[in-house]
């Protein structure tokens, strides 16, 4: 006969997926929306992609995927247009959202508010709701316009992510520079992708 611990064990819910939504914008740099969102899949991270129509062209241009493919990484895809798409509400509950990679235009939406598509909408709800919002910004230089933007974001409660080369790593190919940034990046939601070297102090 069952005890009543055991009882307990057996009627306790298992706990729902984490929620990520990622979104991607027409940045260089398409391979590490790509990369996240395949790490997030070995993960079982329930993921909400978003995709600008510039993110597919460079998708295109950069990679050797297609965005159908990259579509098919994802638990659920919103159209950008979808003003009432479910993680355009705060009542969606997410764990977080990463823009990667994030285009200076796409960040001064999200700095002055202007929700004019599914992707600044998405990203002015985890402020607002005060979720993780990590930024993977892609440009260089960078202007007076672009550094405050950030500034102001940051200020908001967003994480700013440049997806700078570590080269303490000694990369073999752009692969392992690719998945160092994405390892961080998810280091910033307490992911662990297993997949990069750490530092641990000089080699002696």
């Amino acid at each position: 006969m069952p005890t009543e611990t055991h009882v307990e064990r057996a009627s306790q819910p298992t706990p729902p997926r984490r929620r990520i939504v990622v979104a991607m914008t027409g940045a260089t740099g398409a391979i590490l929306g790509i990369k996240a969102l395949i790490a997030l899949r070995r993960l079982n991270i329930e993921t909400h992609l978003v995709m600008s129509k510039w993110a597919e062209a460079t998708i295109k241009y950069e990679t050797d995927y297609h965005p159908a493919n990259v579509k098919a990484l994802a638990d659920h895809v919103h159209n950008i247009n979808d003003m009432a798409a479910p993680i355009s509400s705060g009542s969606f509950k997410a764990d977080g959202m990463i823009v990667v990679p994030c285009s200076m235009k796409t960040l001064a939406a999200i700095h002055s508010g202007f929700c004019d598509d599914l992707i600044s909408r998405t990203a002015d709800v985890m402020l607002k709701e005060r979720r993780k919002l990590v930024l993977v910004a892609r440009e260089t230089p960078l202007s007076d316009i672009h550094l405050r933007n950030m500034l102001e974001v940051s200020r908001a409660g967003a994480i700013i992510f440049p997806p700078v080369p570590a080269y303490y790593i000694r990369a073999a190919s752009v692969d392992d520079l690719v998945d160092q940034s994405v390892g961080r990046m998810l280091d910033l939601f307490d992911l662990e992708t297993g997949n990069f070297s750490r530092w641990e102090g000089w080699e002696k």
